[in-house]
């Protein structure tokens, strides 16, 4: 064999090599990813998630997206403004919900804590928002900054063409929630449903 084709060979030898090592690398990689995105975006209290997505109607999707994007999973956790656990629900948020779920004195803002009282909440909440406001992402901003402010915004034609949608969300904070929450939402259904439907 002459020097030329052993040169030949060998050369294509450590292109197949590199190609193999790169494809099993990229899966690997992939891999890695998939399992860090799964760590990230968990179902986390699943049973109280499941049970209060089919009272109230709402994807159970849009739920655990809140919960991941309010507090990560954590049910002890406080804002600096005072809301609480795991959908992070301030005050005066609580007391709505509480009176148009008819509860008596026995449940106190303290119940936050308590996993399934905060989904329960947080659930009809959120779900409340987005049949009042008519889209997802309406309500989202809604849950962030007040169903006012936002009413305010979606009536405004320099936010708002069709009074249901934000075209422009004027509170830099609200629109990185609303965006943080879209995210989520999709990568939840990219993990768990493959099909989004709207």
């Amino acid at each position: 064999m002459s020097k030329g084709k052993k040169i030949t060979i060998t050369a294509v030898i450590v292109l197949i090599v590199l190609a193999v090592g790169g494809f099993f690398g990229w899966k690997l990689f992939e891999y890695i990813n998939h399992q860090y995105t799964l760590s990230t975006h968990p179902l986390g209290y699943s049973e109280f998630v499941e049970k209060y997505a089919d009272e109230y109607g709402i994807d159970k999707y849009i739920i655990y997206s809140v919960i991941k994007t309010e507090s990560g999973f954590d049910p002890d956790a406080v804002s600096n403004t005072g809301a609480r656990g795991l959908m992070q629900l301030m005050e005066v948020s609580f007391d709505w919900v509480k009176f148009r779920l008819g509860d008596g004195d026995d449940v106190t803002f303290d119940d936050m804590f308590d996993p399934e009282m905060n989904i329960r909440y947080g659930a009809y909440l959120i779900d409340y928002l987005i049949d009042y406001f008519g889209c997802t992402e309406t309500g989202a901003a809604a849950y962030f900054s007040g169903i006012g402010e936002v009413g305010n915004w979606v009536s405004d034609k320099q936010y708002s063409a069709d009074g249901i949608h934000l075209d422009t969300i004027p509170s830099k904070n609200a629109a990185h929630y609303v965006n943080k929450i879209t995210n989520a939402l999709n990568t939840y259904y990219e993990l768990y449903v493959k099909e989004r439907k709207d």
